[in-house]
């Protein structure tokens, strides 16, 4: 579903990734594992296609991003670590436009059910936006994903700010759409929650995937040891 082939990307002949091969299948979340400056921001947007690629290529589906740039757009949702939302229109009025930028026109009672399925509270999902805490914008997101049926997940740092309870509610939306066979990419520091969440656990220093990791084949101890590694390194 997601696939990078000897993907890079330089800025001023400063490599920000440098040759990632990189498969995530359907049903699958990668967890991509990073300092700041790693390359994780900068791989997802080559996977948006908002930068273009110094060499290789980034497709979702089999389509290259940049050669069908609207056509793999309407694969994916991609939640940034702060997402920007209309804070004078509700949990609906923002689902509906932005689901209406693709196309789908969803009732009231259809974009509450998609809310509630994210783990919306019902009674939020008519106050304006500007009243809801980070996680629950979260939560408008993930409703974004499945109601538009997103193949697709691009999620950079998004439980960054997050307190343990709505990180942990986060973690279970991502279960959720792994489940729905949504291809999951997240860009995360949290090495717990990659752990819990993850299928797989990508690590990447200096703009180079240095390690790929099974998640239920390494410990919570030993994953922390083997990324300090690598930062060290």
């Amino acid at each position: 579903m997601l696939e990078a082939i000897q993907l890079s990307k330089s800025f001023n002949g400063t490599a920000a990734v440098s040759n990632l091969d990189l498969t995530i299948n359907s049903g699958e979340v990668y967890c991509l594992l990073g300092a700041n400056g790693a390359g994780k921001t900068t791989t997802i947007n080559l996977f948006l296609n908002l930068i273009q690629p110094s060499n290789g290529s980034a497709k979702i589906s089999g389509l290259d991003v940049t050669e069908h740039p609207i056509e793999t757009k309407k694969k994916l949702t991609y939640i940034p670590e702060n997402l920007s939302l209309y804070p004078s229109l509700s949990g609906v009025e923002n689902l509906q436009f932005f689901c209406g930028l693709s196309g789908i026109k969803l009732s009231d009672g259809e974009s509450v059910a998609y809310l509630k399925e994210a783990g919306l509270q019902e009674d939020a999902a008519h106050k304006r936006v500007s009243g809801y805490s980070k996680g629950m914008r979260q939560k408008v997101g993930i409703a974004l994903a499945i109601a538009r049926k997103s193949e697709v997940l691009l999620l950079d740092e998004p439980t960054s700010g997050l307190d343990p309870s709505a990180s942990n509610d986060f973690a279970s939306l991502l279960t959720t759409m792994k489940e729905k066979g949504s291809a999951v990419l997240m860009a995360t520091h949290d090495l717990f929650r990659a752990k819990e969440t993850g299928t797989r656990i990508g690590i990447m220093n200096k703009g180079t995937l240095v390690e790929e990791l099974k998640a239920a084949e390494v410990s919570h101890s030993d994953l922390e040891k083997i990324y300090l590694n690598h930062m060290r390194a």
